[in-house]
């Protein structure tokens, strides 16, 4: 009887090679940001400062009830398309730069005393790469995502952007957004690789490891950044808002100005619970998938 032998994931080379490590992120990117999108769809919602009553939500479940009864549980997946067509590459790049900037800065070498600053400079240099790449198709997104958005197509969309507001409307929110996903990526890898190493020090292979550590890293990394969150998300749906305040705000001072108005302290925690609802099993999915889809390739 032939004997197949058990992959030992975690007993795989740290650096398990640059093509590997993007193909795999780029499919654990795409099934996180699938699966999680309708919460996603509520926290963009909820950030916004809307005008029309029907757009208030007083929280996840009522969010959730009132959008799929007044306009239907597809409004809920609106925009996911550039989600997809975005997620991909962008993943791909950032997973493959984590794991190139680790790998020359010292992090996987056993014992080292460094680690944590490398794991936390590889997130952080990923992060730069690969928002880059994501920013435009993030706008398209939550345009998309709005209370009776126009939009039903993400080429449209883009389209339309681009005509009416130009270039710059795709990277009006990256500065803000490299303020935000920074802290966010050096919080979360680091947040993962201690808690992996705590909970599996011998290395096997253990997806409850992942599920575990993946989902705590993501909710304090969420948690911690929300603000930063907030305002990214005024500044890529300013272009929809009839506010003339909103519609020319160019920036994260003008963004947190607008939000500490209108509703002092409280407003920079609009949306915590969906984001961080939202980060908890998409990065535990994420890391799974991650950690799963490397092994599987490199088989």
């Amino acid at each position: 009887m032939e004997v197949i032998e058990e992959i030992e994931y975690e007993g795989l080379s740290p650096n398990a090679g640059l093509g590997v490590n993007m193909a795999a992120g780029a499919l654990a990117g795409i099934t996180e940001h699938a699966v999680m999108f309708p919460v996603d769809s509520i926290k963009t919602r909820m950030q916004v400062f809307a005008t029309s009553p029907a757009a208030v939500y007083t929280g996840v479940g009522n969010a959730f009830t009132r959008i799929s009864s007044t306009e239907g549980m597809r409004a809920l997946w609106r925009g996911v398309s550039s989600v997809i067509m975005g997620a991909g590459p962008a993943h791909a790049v950032h997973f493959g730069a984590y794991e190139l900037v680790k790998e020359y800065a010292g992090g996987n070498v056993e014992g080292a005393s460094n680690q944590w600053i490398a794991t936390s400079l590889a997130g952080a240099s990923a992060t730069i790469a690969s928002d880059a790449l994501m920013n435009p198709f993030d706008v398209i997104k939550q345009r998309m995502q709005l209370h009776k958005s126009e939009f039903r197509s993400a080429l449209v969309c883009a389209r339309t952007v681009y005509r009416t507001e130009g270039l710059g409307a795709f990277y009006v929110s990256y500065p803000t957004t490299l303020t935000m996903t920074v802290p966010f990526t050096a919080v979360q890898f680091t947040v993962y690789e201690q808690l992996k190493a705590f909970l599996n020090p011998v290395g096997a292979y253990s997806p409850a490891t992942h599920i575990v550590a993946g989902g705590l890293a993501g909710a304090v990394a969420g948690a911690v950044t929300t603000p930063l969150d907030v305002a990214k998300t005024i500044l890529q749906t300013r272009g929809t808002s009839a506010d003339p305040e909103i519609r020319h705000c160019r920036g994260l001072a003008d963004a947190f100005r607008i939000i500490w108005a209108r509703d002092g302290l409280k407003g920079f925690a609009r949306g915590l619970a969906p984001r961080v609802l939202t980060f908890m099993p998409s990065n535990a999915l994420c890391w799974l998938s991650y950690e799963f889809f490397k092994a599987a390739i490199r088989d």
